[in-house]
């Protein structure tokens, strides 16, 4: 078993041809890595919980698409670094993905505020997502972003909670106007109990 790992460095970087080779195998296997990952909560609501792996991607990703060379790296590992669970976190991406872009922008604008109801609830424990604080992602319209990064911060109680096989784990959103919750797939909840050090 390979170590769990917390950040990506500059030696971590393939050099732009290579992974222009590799690239849609990359993805191909993070298709696999995301399908445990991911939970659906709602009819729009999409929330991937991150790690090394899918950061990594998507640093390479970046790279490979804006083709800033070695002046862009810096800016990507910053960026993306801080998504990486480091030890007694879980890190997820909410995305709200509406196709229609006249329902998206209203279903939107109604949202404010929706990144900070997000919950895990499990075993007689609630760990309510934190916003990441690099911009703010609702506007002062009260317009929310279709996509929200969250940090779920643990004790080290529900640390043990969590990981104890078969612990249902309810992921809700609970917004006014968008209130949802799922069941968590034991096969996620047994993936990202590897996320904690």
């Amino acid at each position: 078993m390979t170590a769990r790992r917390t950040a990506i460095t500059r030696a971590d970087i393939l050099p732009p041809d290579r992974y222009a080779l590799e690239r849609a195998a990359r993805r191909s296997a993070l298709v696999a890595v995301k399908k445990t990952r991911r939970v659906a909560v709602g009819p729009d609501a999409l929330v991937l919980f991150e790690n090394y792996e899918t950061m990594w991607q998507q640093v390479h990703e970046m790279l490979f698409i804006e083709r800033g060379g070695e002046a862009q790296i810096d800016g990507e590992l910053r960026a993306y670094n801080g998504l990486i669970p480091q030890g007694a976190e879980l890190v997820a991406t909410v995305m709200f993905e509406i196709a229609d872009p006249a329902r998206r922008a209203a279903e939107l604008g109604r949202l404010g505020g929706v990144e900070r109801t997000v919950t895990l609830r499990f075993a007689g424990h609630t760990v309510t997502g934190r916003p990441e604080e690099d911009v703010e992602r609702t506007n002062g319209a009260g317009k929310a972003s279709a996509v929200h990064f969250l940090h779920f911060d643990f004790t080290a109680e529900q640390i043990a909670a969590f990981r104890t096989p078969g612990t249902e784990v309810i992921l809700g959103i609970g917004h006014p106007r968008y209130g949802h919750m799922a069941v968590m797939p034991e096969a996620v909840r047994a993936e990202l109990a590897g996320d904690f050090g």
